[in-house]
């Protein structure tokens, strides 16, 4: 089952970027609830690694489960 980034968790840090080793996580367009950039993964690339959870330094920004209501594309 692929990773969630919580669009409105995420703080745009995007180490999770360069972590990735599928290129599944984007830059949302916009910007969040917390007035900052994003990133969302494709979930139908993602591998379930959980390299991005690992790496990230924001605190429940992602979740290792689908959860398509919590992650958008668009702020």
């Amino acid at each position: 089952m692929p990773h969630t980034i919580l669009t409105d968790r995420c703080e745009g840090v995007a180490v999770c970027v360069d972590s990735c080793p599928v290129a599944c996580i984007h830059p949302g367009e916009g910007k969040n609830a917390k007035g900052t950039n994003f990133y969302w993964i494709a979930f139908e690339v993602c591998i379930d690694c959980g390299i991005c959870q690992q790496v990230c330094p924001v605190e429940g920004a992602i979740v290792a489960e689908e959860r398509p209501h919590l992650q958008r594309r668009q702020g």
